[in-house]
């Protein structure tokens, strides 16, 4: 069967082909000449092997699936109609697979009038509904703004008594507006679906705080948790992200280690998130003492420190000028054997830089492995906190703009030292 469809798939081939050279087709050549030759070329395969007795419906069916998703990724919303045209005039009927993939091919190109009809024969007729079309017919009208159309089908399926489809399209239907910053809708939406007595999922839970995180308040944030909360869904690490950097964003660390703290440090399964984000709520502010103190709370947890529980101590440190403890840090990074990335580096080279310390920066130098290939592993929510040190963003436009140089460590800080040796002399003659 699967050796039947990828010999009716040879077809697409001059169509694909043909696509990729219409910006080079000379103007005043019609486009749909081209098509129309290719939809004949498909007919007169599927003819000759239907009299062979070489292929099976299903194969067919396939095919003219499978290119009516390449037109409709290729806005030719057309095209495919005619290719419908063909298909009938060959004998074949419309499908399930066919009419899904027409579906998302008109919904995709902004013809809605042809989607909802097409949409109205799938539910009158005896066609079933997969939850992947749906989803992508939904995605479809959110990326157009076409929130209503969304609402539409909702109310529709419930009219026709589509049970087993509801409780999913009502979930699809809550993120797509979520998604699309339509707190409203995605509220009303998900009353609705726990008024009719469906199941609220971790999935659906989870996806409304994250998008109350996005583009709601901090308290329409807190209640949508509560509700999480209430409805005994355990909060997963995108909401915890969400919730996270909503609150870094007004600048609330306090209640960042208060929703930290609620979540549950002891949860093995997010790794070290959780306590991470805590010591980020207190290098925030520079509270050392407290950053100290939940560091070796961890520790005795049995959470083992990762290179960006170190980064964090490091940043704070570095911007302290706290030499000694910085030290520490590195050993014992090196007795964890975590290694150290570009902000580790930035960490101790800025702090050495800020002090005019360069000729003592080897003794921090000594304890890290120079001569490693760049890279950054810190989580992205210690910039939305800490920033991105001197040595670190002039390292990223070295290595931006000088793709073809193998770097080095040892590279960037010469080139690093270099350019603030320039810089220092240049004022020194101003």
């Amino acid at each position: 069967m699967e050796a039947q469809a990828q010999a009716i798939m040879t077809v697409t081939l001059p169509v694909t082909v043909r696509m990729r050279e219409k910006k080079n087709r000379p103007s005043g050549v019609c486009p749909c000449k081209h098509h129309s030759q290719n939809r004949h070329l498909l007919g007169k395969i599927i003819r000759q092997r239907k009299r062979e007795g070489s292929i099976s419906s299903k194969a067919i069916d396939e095919s003219y699936a499978s290119i009516l998703g390449l037109l409709g990724r290729k806005q030719l919303p057309h095209s495919a109609e005619e290719l419908i045209h063909e298909m009938k005039s060959l004998g074949y009927s419309p499908t399930s697979s066919t009419l899904s993939a027409l579906l998302i091919c008109y919904a995709d190109n902004g013809c809605s009038a042809q989607a909802q009809s097409i949409w109205d024969h799938i539910l009158n007729g005896s066609f079933s509904v997969d939850i992947s079309v749906l989803s992508k017919l939904f995605d479809a009208y959110c990326r157009s703004g076409q929130f209503d159309q969304v609402v539409n089908l909702i109310h529709q399926m419930s009219s026709r008594g589509c049970i087993d489809l509801l409780p999913k399209a009502y979930s699809l239907a809550v993120s797509c507006f979520g998604k699309g910053g339509q707190l409203k809708l995605m509220e009303d939406t998900f009353q609705d679906m726990v008024s009719r007595g469906f199941k609220v999922d971790s999935a659906t839970g989870n996806a409304v705080v994250i998008y109350y995180s996005r583009f709601g308040s901090l308290k329409e944030m807190e209640a949508a948790y509560g509700r999480l909360k209430g409805s005994r869904i355990l909060i997963e690490e995108e909401a915890i992200r969400a919730m996270s950097m909503a609150y870094i964003k007004e600048n609330r660390f306090y209640k960042l280690g208060e929703f930290i703290r609620d979540v549950g440090l002891p949860r093995k399964n997010l790794g070290n998130l959780l306590w991470n984000i805590l010591l980020l709520s207190y290098a925030a502010n520079f509270k050392m003492k407290s950053l100290q103190r939940e560091f070796l709370r961890m520790v005795e947890a049995g959470f083992l420190p990762d290179l960006t529980t170190f980064n964090i101590r490091a940043l704070a440190f570095s911007r302290m000028s706290l030499f000694w403890d910085l030290h520490l840090s590195l050993e014992h990074m090196l007795h964890e054997k975590v290694v150290p990335d570009l902000v580790t580096y930035g960490c101790v080279i800025d702090a050495y830089l800020e002090r005019r310390l360069v000729k003592n920066l080897n003794f921090a130098l000594n304890k890290m492995n120079v001569d490693d290939l760049p890279e950054i592993s810190t989580d992205a929510l210690v910039f939305e906190v800490m920033g991105k040190g001197d040595f670190h963003l002039s390292s990223e436009a070295f290595l931006e703009f000088k793709r073809k140089k193998k770097w080095t460590y040892r590279g960037l800080i010469v080139a690093y030292l270099k350019k603030q040796n320039r810089s220092n002399q240049i004022l020194w003659n101003c």
